[in-house]
């Protein structure tokens, strides 16, 4: 599983014109399944983007978590960061789930972070979306289970 986390002061998705989720002082999530990502995946990505220390506290250091902020977050599904474009010039998304399980993963992660965070918006799977974003520092990470699995072992 592959995450791309930006650090924001609002961010929007919208579906057809409407505002499908959108979060104030937090973090805009992509996140993409990739074909061997299991529940397993989810859960290191959830518990370590909650805790990450991204936002400055009173020293204006990078101390504090969007949880210790009381942040929001929206979480955008996005195959593409699954992409091959090692050969020629059309990225492939062999490496992506399938859709229906893929739906499944990304709905469990959204439950999971919502344990932690106050509120969790969302895109619409599948959709095309159109994604409105305020960035703060800029501030992007990009951050992949398989690197949190052998960090563990």
């Amino acid at each position: 599983m592959k995450a791309v986390i930006q650090r924001v002061s609002y961010a929007a998705c919208r579906v057809d014109g409407k505002i499908s989720g959108e979060c104030k002082n937090g973090l805009l999530v992509l996140l993409g399944v990739g074909k061997d990502d299991t529940e397993e995946d989810a859960d290191l990505l959830a518990q370590k983007i909650a805790k990450l220390r991204i936002f400055c506290d009173e020293n204006d250091k990078m101390n504090l978590s969007v949880c210790d902020i009381d942040g929001e977050m929206l979480v955008i599904s996005n195959f593409t960061l699954l992409a091959n474009y090692a050969h020629g010039n059309r990225p492939d998304y062999m490496n992506a789930k399938k859709p229906d399980e893929a739906n499944r993963l990304y709905e469990y992660f959204v439950e999971q972070i919502s344990k932690s965070i106050k509120h969790v918006g969302k895109g619409v799977f599948g959709a095309e979306m159109h994604i409105e974003t305020q960035l703060m520092g800029p501030v992007t990470i990009v951050m992949e289970s398989e690197v949190l699995k052998k960090r563990r072992n």
